[in-house]
């Protein structure tokens, strides 16, 4: 199946489950929800004028198989940006590229991304123990791993460094991974209906790994699933050369197709949706005119199909669900809880240690230093990870294949991302508590005072944490039974359900689908006994969760007011922060703006160690071997950054690698506006080791044109390379020969031809 026609379904799905959604949040406004309400406020823009992180780390570059000393800023979008060095940061220079991390893999060791390489290509092994790709030039590599887009080879010089860096990129691609917004109550269920039935319709039921990051995204990984096989299936008999060289050539494959199939999944799903939104105004008005034709409609319909459905779903829960239940429950509940719990404890101890502080430096400027600290204590990556590697431990062992449980990642990242919720929640409440508290009182007393407030907050945590771990177990539950259920009863069943769509009026028809009736009446089949499961547990206080009896009302009824207040710049307040702003009094205003963001995670140094030269090039050959490159002597390129002391990696056998220093590299400008994107978000810039880089989309169309084009570059670089000529050297490196020519040369124009048939 083509991308085209993968798309096409998807958008055929999309628009029927838009009015299905929109239906149930035009109902959901006018009846309402029930359920307890939360304790702690909630900050509506938590990394306002925030960057996460910024630091130098040494990354490998394809083209030309260099180690490169590089720096790296994640704004609050958790985008990775890189540039030469900070200066070309400060400065306000366009990033050489930018990372988008969704559906990356964070690897800490060369053994765990050789195991995914060799799986990603059958027929095509490395050996154990030998890189089929690279040589790390440390013994401390950080790797992100991607099944379709382009990796990425990073390495550090001590263990403490790579496991902050580590926590990091883990911090990236589970924000990242986050990408659908749960404030969007019509467009986001609708997409992940979709795609759900999509791929059930296809054979695919359970949990979905890929299913991460923006739509556009999801719906690139969708064709990929599809499209992936087949690629394979017609490329590894055209492989030639070593072992590294096809897997080499196989990624820069991948990268290109993936790179071509989000750019055409972003511009269709913007044409569905902006499709459906332009119909939606007429949808809602017929809504709520017949708002009670249409319950009336489906609740007729849904007993109709539980008469039909309900002794067989019940039949399959008595013999293949309930028995799995409670160890189920209890196999999420243990690692989620002790995540909780660290959170919990992580919170207390950076309470304690201002309160300490306080007591022997007491006033209100150590207070407001230290709240600046934790203000952003949820967004520390480094902070945070204890109570992170709780829950990965969690296991679904001998459960994973019976249920279809493609991988327990799905729930980590979940309880992940409600634990970071919950601790900043406890932050910003306590913030607004405290500075409630502090206003008109002096010195005296505030350790008392920071007492009263955390046990405030404290209390209101352990309500809230009951709450969201109750339902995200009983979420977590019916992800993994109800697909299941639907495998087993989709058989017998489908055969029936046309003929219920006789019984909806053709007026009602979009908003009443038999589909989405039939997982409905599957749901309310295992909810009961689900929700039974989670109550007793509450009832016998395992875990620390509250029984659904016990509801907190009104125990702070002003409190939350104060959510609707400004954020609390605690630095500004309490004088610290004012020098700060008149240091950027003079300059370019958007400088300025960069040099006031405040970071939530300092730079990235090990204490004690001398910073790294930012233009340093280590030289660490590839299995093939790789020529030198021309250097310069030490004093230029010490003086191309004084302040830096170099600091030289170190093999794992202990030596320190040769270091080449290369001839200052000229200042990097703005990326132009035409420039295409990678896959992962990536802008192509020169010299960068990404296929379709050097390939428009009419080349694409056009193979016999872009292996013209693609020659003539080759063959201009290398004149231009014996004739020395360094302008024309600077106008044929736009184009990276060694990687695009390879689609050319070695696999022939046949090759271009199947790839571009199968990806329209």
């Amino acid at each position: 199946m083509g991308r085209g026609e993968v798309i096409g379904e998807f958008g055929r799905l999309y628009e029927q489950q838009y009015a299905v959604a929109l239906f149930n949040k035009v109902r959901f406004d006018i009846e309402g929800g029930g359920g307890p309400q939360p304790q702690l406020l909630h900050r509506k823009v938590p990394l306002e004028n925030r960057s996460i992180f910024s630091g130098a780390i040494f990354q490998f570059l394809e083209e030309n198989k260099k180690w490169r000393n590089r720096f790296f800023f994640v704004p609050d979008t958790y985008n990775i940006n890189y540039y030469d060095n900070k200066t070309s940061h400060e400065r306000g220079l366009q990033p050489k590229g930018t990372i988008n991390c969704a559906g990356y893999k964070v690897l800490s060791s060369m053994d765990q991304y050789w195991e995914l390489l060799n799986n990603s290509l059958p027929g095509v092994k490395a050996k154990v123990g030998q890189s089929p790709i690279l040589k790390c030039a440390t013994q401390f590599p950080v790797i992100l791993w991607h099944p379709y887009a382009r990796h990425y080879y990073f390495c550090v010089a001590t263990l403490k460094e790579q496991q902050k860096w580590f926590a990091v990129f883990q911090d990236c691609v589970r924000h990242t991974n986050d990408g659908l917004s749960e404030e969007d109550k019509v467009q986001t269920p609708a997409f992940t209906d979709a795609v759900r039935l999509y791929r059930q319709a296809h054979g695919h039921y359970g949990t979905w790994e890929m299913m991460c990051g923006t739509p556009p995204q999801i719906l690139a990984n969708l064709v990929m699933e599809t499209l992936l096989p087949e690629i394979r299936e017609l490329i590894t008999p055209r492989l030639k050369g070593k072992m590294q060289e096809r897997q080499r050539n196989w990624m820069l494959i991948c990268d290109a197709v993936y790179s071509l199939v989000v750019r055409q999944a972003q511009a269709q799903y913007e044409a569905v949706v902006e499709s459906c939104e332009a119909g939606r105004p007429p949808l809602e008005a017929s809504i709520r005119t017949d708002m009670d034709q249409i319950i009336t409609s489906k609740e007729h319909v849904t007993n109709k199909i539980k008469a039909a459905v309900l002794p067989k779903a019940e039949k399959l829960l008595k013999v293949s669900i309930q028995p799995y239940i409670s160890s189920i429950l209890e196999a999420l509940m243990d690692p989620t809880s002790r995540g909780f719990t660290e959170v919990r404890d992580v919170f207390f101890r950076e309470l304690v240690d201002m309160s300490k502080n306080t007591v022997n430096d007491g006033d209100k400027d150590k207070v407001g230093e230290h709240m600046e600290k934790i203000s952003m204590l949820a967004f520390h990556p480094v902070k945070m990870q204890s109570c992170y590697e709780k829950v990965e431990v969690l296991s679904l062992d001998g459960l994973q294949q019976r249920f279809d449980v493609s991988s327990p990642s799905v729930f980590v990242q979940r309880a992940q991302i409600l634990m970071r919720e919950q601790m900043d929640n406890a932050v910003y409440t306590f913030e607004q508590i405290l500075h409630q508290s502090l206003e008109g009182q002096g010195s005296e007393g505030l350790c008392n005072t920071i007492q009263r407030c955390q046990d405030r907050v404290l209390k209101k945590f352990d309500y809230d944490s009951s709450t969201v771990r109750k339902r995200f177990f009983r979420e977590a539950l019916l992800q993994i039974f109800i697909p299941y259920m639907l495998k087993q009863l989709t058989p017998s069943v489908a055969s029936e359900l046309p003929r219920f769509q006789e019984l909806i009026f053709e007026d009602f028809s979009r908003f009443i689908l038999v589909e989405n009736i039939f997982e409905e009446v599957v749901l309310l089949s295992v909810m009961k006994d689900i929700m039974m499961a989670v109550k007793e547990a509450a009832v016998q206080r395992r875990h620390n969760l509250y029984r659904d009896s016990i509801v907190m009302t009104n125990s702070d009824p002003n409190l939350h007011l104060l959510g609707d207040s400004s954020t609390i710049d605690w630095a500004e307040e309490y004088g610290s922060g004012q020098a700060q702003g008149e240091k950027a009094a003079d300059g370019d205003e958007t400088a300025q703006r960069r040099r006031r963001l405040k970071q939530v995670v300092s730079m990235i140094q090990v204490d004690g160690t001398p910073v790294q030269v930012n233009e340093s090039c280590l030289e660490v050959p590839s299995v093939g071997g790789i020529p030198e490159e021309e250097v310069e002597d030490q004093a230029a390129s010490a003086q191309s950054s004084p302040d830096s002391v170099h600091q030289e990696p170190v093999n794992a056998n202990g030596t320190s690698p040769k270091v080449k220093r290369k001839a200052p590299l000229p200042p990097v400008q703005p990326a132009n506006n035409s420039t295409p994107a990678l896959s992962n978000g990536a802008v192509l810039k020169e010299g960068e080791p990404a296929v379709v880089s050097s390939t428009t989309e009419s080349s694409w169309q056009d193979p016999e044109s872009a292996a013209s084009a693609i020659q003539s570059a080759i063959q201009q670089l290398e004149d231009a390379v014996q004739q020395e000529d360094s302008e024309s050297l600077a106008e044929a490196s736009e184009v990276p020969p060694e990687t695009v020519a390879q689609l050319v040369v070695k696999f022939d124009l046949f090759f271009l031809s199947c790839l571009v048939d199968m990806t329209r």
